[in-house]
């Protein structure tokens, strides 16, 4: 893919959606954190019903090492994988605490030695929370970078250092969520809905699924608009 191409996607992107962000609620970057953590093998949905109701009680390191893990459970036992999830977050808040005065660190290494904490979690918080023009690279990013072209690799980390380069610097802060939110709700694992994609004329996948039996595809839509206005 040339970087033309390039530069139209994402200029579609942000056009399409000038101010993208995640689907987790928060509302602090410590919020953040415990929510990314939660959200491993979890919907969003999933992690977002559980923060509504822990939050409000506690939502700072200490609030929550001071609940404990036992009670901690009883607020996230609805997600996946909860147990070890509970044991992390305290430990997290732990060190938080003790070794950073109770705030989340800007620095990559000091954020990867959190318990649970991986490069994906890292570069979440470092571009949600602080802006940092970083790639967190999860399947949605994957599918859609090697699908479309725009970023092929064979694994993770291939894709992000090539979305790095490859991605305009205009676009790298918010390219992110723009990547992730195209996966989750167009560019589908399954049978992505290339028949309402913004960027189907510029994608470089081959199988380009038709729209569904008594779907107009959108410019064809919009072009019996226009002849119906004229």
């Amino acid at each position: 893919m040339n970087p033309a191409k390039r530069l139209e996607i994402f200029t579609r992107f942000r056009a399409a959606n000038p101010h993208p962000t995640t689907e987790l609620e928060f509302s602090t970057p410590f919020e953040l954190l415990i929510a990314v953590l939660l959200s491993a093998q979890s919907t969003d949905v999933g992690v977002n019903k559980a923060t509504r109701r822990l939050y409000p009680v506690a939502n700072t390191p200490q609030a929550i090492l001071d609940m404990g893990v036992d009670e901690l459970k009883t607020y996230i036992s609805t997600i996946g994988l909860y147990n070890n999830k509970a044991k992390n977050v305290i430990a997290t808040c732990q060190i938080l605490v003790e070794q950073h005065g109770g705030e989340v660190p800007r620095a990559r290494e000091a954020l990867e030695a959190l318990p649970g904490v991986g490069r994906k979690t890292a570069n979440v918080v470092l571009n949600t929370a602080f802006g940092e023009a970083a790639m967190a690279v999860d399947t949605h990013i994957f599918r859609v970078s090697n699908r479309t072209n725009i970023a092929p690799g064979k694994n993770v980390d291939i894709v992000e250092q090539k979305l790095l380069k490859f991605v305009p610097k205009e676009f790298l802060v918010d390219a992110h969520h723009w990547l992730i939110l195209h996966g989750r709700y167009t560019c589908v694992a399954r049978k992505p809905k290339c028949w309402n994609c913004l960027i189907s004329d510029l994608c470089e996948y081959r199988e380009k699924t038709p729209a569904p039996a008594g779907v107009l595809d959108p410019a064809v839509q919009a072009a019996v608009q226009v002849a119906e206005l004229g």
